[in-house]
């Protein structure tokens, strides 16, 4: 042994031995896999639940995004952040997560490309266009791409938009890139919607949500709701219930959705609803307290006044309440009025709406983490209150400048080319949407009939005086956030869309969110929670130690090997000059 640790010291077995220790870190590496995350934010850090679904995947997950090739910095370093999320997947999910990166259509013929952009944007994929280089010396061209990818397992398959979320200046063929906050958010948004994607479709139960109706709410058909059907039904189950006829509200409904009722409901109608929460159902109220339609507009004024739905009371005791007011906000959407007449000819103008504030995220609840704009159409505010047991979060809320007006109340256009007293929008932050979570009491605790009573009991449903378990409800108080446009020459626009100015916003994803959080009892919303800093350069601070740096970064490193290799030099010649 003592001979072996002498040959090693006078340096006959280094050799072997430096080879023996690069051949063992090799092996360790290919066998284990691992990463520390030195920023403060965690970005490359999978969130838990992500990592339970990746790591229990039984079958293979074939990914194959669709940015690639010749595109913008911007989208490039999207689809760099796509890769490296990719990476970290496999690090979980070994050999069940496969992924590859394509061009749309490329290598086919111009009739096959056609067809293959079709389909893409028949899943719903939107496509962008980017000037290309063709050839040195050719100029440029338009080139249509996706920011996109599709998630097949099994003979199931779901697309992804991975700008999806974020402020669309046009929903149909946009030439704008992004702005560095939106695609930041995009970035810090691609782990919840590859990991959401893969657990609907690994998923071995769907949730079921129930559409309620029977208190004036827009049937399955009317045009202004086609977009909740079509996101519901692609993600759920989807159900219609009667709250008007059916004499209890299944349990096997994991949430029901209540859009836009505009006709009373009875003391038996919020005895089902309140009931259902009680035992472990959840509630996502969207309602409009008050009679405004921007339709009404169309003679000039429209006089908002309250709604009488009877809700009230059913709500305040879940947390809120709903006031019969207006919200208006210098962050608005715009609308066409008319300015004047030229020949003739109408002269129209788009004008900002108070009215349809622009609401921002009132919390970092991971519903609204990293979301966009909503659009919204003569919002009312929610007042928080006493509420034993229950925790509320504001998910939506105006800017900070914005007011509420008394109704009822005249609504005119012409009030739109009058200059406001911004001074007067001097109120922030009100609620619009708020999440209600907790053990809820019964309204009905001291006030059921025996009517009522004898229902549940010949259903074999016992009354309960408070929830089984921790319950959940959302309230929001404009139903127009849901509802779509409807263009007269395309028909039914995605929710939240202009039809003036095709710019589309986050309504889509809220909802969708809402209704996930209430549906999934597993849910991996905890991905959206991520905090992504933009971290920009100071172009001023650049400038001016421009030289600095390059010296650090260029000249530096060539010094440094000039100085290993003279001090090496020197400890050779004295070592072996004797």
């Amino acid at each position: 042994m003592k001979k072996i640790v002498d040959k090693i010291v006078n340096g006959k077995f280094w050799l072997p031995l430096v080879v023996l220790v690069l051949i063992g870190i090799n092996w360790l590496a290919a066998s284990f896999h691992t990463r520390i995350d030195f920023t403060n934010e965690k970005r490359f850090t999978l969130s838990k639940s992500t990592k339970s679904l990746l790591t229990g995947l039984d079958s293979t997950v074939d990914i194959t995004v669709l940015l690639s090739g010749d595109i913008k910095s911007e989208f490039k370093k999207l689809s760099n952040s796509t890769k490296e999320l990719l990476d970290n997947f496999k690090n979980y999910g070994g050999n069940h997560i496969q992924y590859r990166f394509e061009i749309p259509g490329e290598g086919l013929n111009d009739s096959l490309k056609a067809y293959v952009f079709d389909s893409l944007v028949a899943m719903g994929l939107r496509p962008t266009n980017q000037q290309v280089q063709v050839k040195e010396g050719e100029g440029k061209s338009q080139r249509q791409i996706f920011p996109a990818a599709i998630i097949r397992y099994g003979d199931k398959s779901v697309p992804i938009d991975l700008l999806q979320g974020q402020v669309q200046k046009n929903v149909f063929n946009s030439d704008d890139v992004l702005d560095k906050e939106s695609l930041n958010s995009a970035e810090a948004l691609l782990e919840f919607k590859f990991a959401n994607a893969i657990q609907k479709l690994t998923q071995k139960e769907t949730p079921i949500v129930a559409y309620a109706y029977g208190n004036g709410e827009p049937p399955y058909g009317f045009l202004p709701v086609n977009d909740v059907f079509n996101t519901l039904g692609s993600n759920f189950i989807v159900d219609t219930v009667n709250v008007k006829i059916q004499p209890f509200i299944p349990q096997e409904y994991n949430t029901v959705v209540i859009v836009k009722p505009t006709e009373k409901f009875t003391e038996d109608d919020k005895f089902k609803l309140d009931q259902y929460v009680m035992n472990g159902g959840r509630l996502l109220f969207l309602v409009d307290v008050l009679y405004a339609e921007r339709d009404s507009l169309q003679s000039g004024e429209l006089t908002a006044y309250a709604r009488d739905l009877n809700l009230n009371d059913l709500l305040f005791r879940f947390g809120v309440r709903i006031n019969p007011d207006l919200i208006a906000d210098k962050h608005c959407d715009v609308i066409p009025v008319e300015v004047g007449s030229v020949g003739g000819q109408s002269q129209k103008q788009l004008l900002p709406w108070p009215y349809s504030p622009l609401l921002l995220p009132g919390s970092d609840h991971p519903i609204v983490k990293n979301q966009a704009d909503v659009l919204a159409n003569f919002a009312n505010s929610i007042d928080l209150v006493e509420a034993e047991g229950i925790n509320k979060t504001v998910l939506l809320s105006s800017s900070s400048n914005s007011t509420t007006f008394a109704t009822p109340a005249i609504v005119q256009l012409n009030s739109l080319q009058t200059v406001e007293d911004v001074k007067s929008y001097n109120k922030k932050n009100i609620p619009v949407a708020v999440l209600l979570e907790g053990k809820f009491t019964s309204m009905f605790a001291n006030r059921v009939t025996q009517s009522q009573l004898d229902t549940l009991k010949s259903y074999n449903i016992p009354f309960l005086r408070e929830s089984i378990a921790p319950g959940k409800v959302i309230v929001v108080s404009d139903a127009d956030i849901v509802m779509n446009q409807v263009s007269e020459t395309i028909g039914p626009l995605p929710m939240g869309t202009n039809k003036y100015t095709k710019v589309g916003y986050a309504n889509k994803d809220f909802f969708l969110n809402c209704t996930e959080y209430l549906a999934n009892k597993k849910n991996i919303l905890d991905a959206r929670a991520k905090d992504y800093t933009l971290r920009l350069l100071d172009v001023k601070k650049t400038e001016e130690e421009r030289t600095l740096w390059q010296v650090i970064c260029i000249v530096l490193p060539v010094l440094l090997v000039a100085l290993f290799g003279f001090v090496y030099q020197w400890w050779r010649k004295r070592k072996y000059t004797r």
